[in-house]
């Protein structure tokens, strides 16, 4: 297939790129490129690609493609809570106009990148499966929520989109992000001597590598339309479902002479939940996970060494908000967050 990958100089769409071409597909990326010099160690080889902002992109963008693959977000909490109404722009109603461009031009798949955060608070002890009530608590999850709801409303005998609600990622990129939970702690760990929880550690958090996200969409490019048409999908495996501690625990492991502190100066987080990944691999035969959480930790700690990490790059860099504040203080981007011309 030609596949659009919205966000390919992104953390997950930097690892995912090249797994789409090795499997067979043309592959041509659309980013922003916000994020693009955010590199930790060689440069990725990114496929042939456009910078464009999201809701910049016209009938153009998508002429001729196949199948879309859409990555491209304001991509966490703390971002989407600072500034909201950039994010259901982006997120939410840029994403839908890629979806109705995408239909209106033939696109024939469209694979939306969800998360499992839309579960929100849903507390108990059982795994949450795709059927769970929609809790999501913050306007990052809230923005994946109505974008689900909209391409619902778009899919078709000849659209078909398919949510693909990934848990929390982790793993090394070229393009590192170090403020999601895994990569931060091991980047605290080994820059610090210590595992630093805010948290009261007891929270749930289902993880996944961002290689294995990457296989997932990969396989759900090529599955048969029956099987993922217009359908929910958690993305990750049963054995990462782990609480923040257990995270800190395994950091620990992986850093020699590293000790979990947790604070607990945070609270806790109201958002905690176990999922249930067995949709997926019931759709996709075959199809399982590859990575635990504590072989991404030994990864992550050995890619920091051998790049040579270091504490300014750690907070300034790596770190979505820090690289968006600095941008706007040089002026580079507007209020907006387009780049000024």
């Amino acid at each position: 297939m030609r596949v659009l990958l919205t966000g390919h100089q992104g953390y997950l769409g930097t690892v995912m790129a090249p797994v789409l071409t090795a499997a067979g597909h043309e592959v041509v990326g659309l980013d922003a490129g916000l994020f693009a010099d955010c590199v930790l160690g060689p440069p990725p080889a990114d496929p042939p690609g456009r910078r464009v902002d999201l809701r910049d992109v016209t009938a153009e963008h998508v002429a001729g493609v196949d199948a879309v693959i859409h990555l491209a977000a304001l991509s966490n909490d703390p971002l989407g809570s600072l500034a909201p109404d950039l994010t259901y722009d982006i997120n939410h109603h840029a994403s839908v106009r890629l979806a109705r461009l995408a239909r209106d031009a033939g696109v024939q798949r469209f694979l939306y990148a969800s998360t499992c955060s839309v579960y929100g608070a849903a507390g108990g002890a059982d795994l949450v499966a795709e059927d769970a009530p929609l809790r999501p608590v913050t306007p990052y999850a809230e923005s994946k929520v109505r974008v689900e709801d909209d391409l619902h409303a778009l899919a078709d005998g000849d659209f078909s989109p398919v949510y693909m609600r990934n848990a929390t990622a982790f793993g090394y990129s070229p393009r590192l992000r170090a403020d999601i939970v895994l990569n931060n702690l091991v980047g605290h760990a080994l820059l610090s001597g210590e595992v630093l929880v805010l948290s009261d550690g007891t929270p749930w958090r289902p993880l996944v590598h961002a290689a294995d996200i990457a296989r997932a969409f990969t396989a759900a490019l090529g599955a048969p339309r029956e099987a993922v048409h217009d359908r929910a999908f958690n993305i990750g495996s049963e054995v990462n479902n782990v609480t923040v501690a257990e995270i800190a625990e395994q950091v620990a492991e992986a850093v020699s002479g590293a000790k979990v502190v947790i604070t607990g100066e945070n609270g806790a987080d109201p958002r905690s939940y176990r999922v249930d990944f067995s949709r997926f691999r019931t759709a996709i035969p075959g199809f399982d996970c590859e990575w635990t959480v504590k072989q991404g930790a030994l990864e992550l700690a050995d890619k920091y060494r051998d790049h040579g990490l270091t504490q300014e790059d750690f907070e300034r860099r790596f770190t979505r908000l820090a690289v968006l504040r600095a941008a706007s203080d040089a002026g580079t981007v507007d209020d907006t967050l387009r780049w000024r011309r």
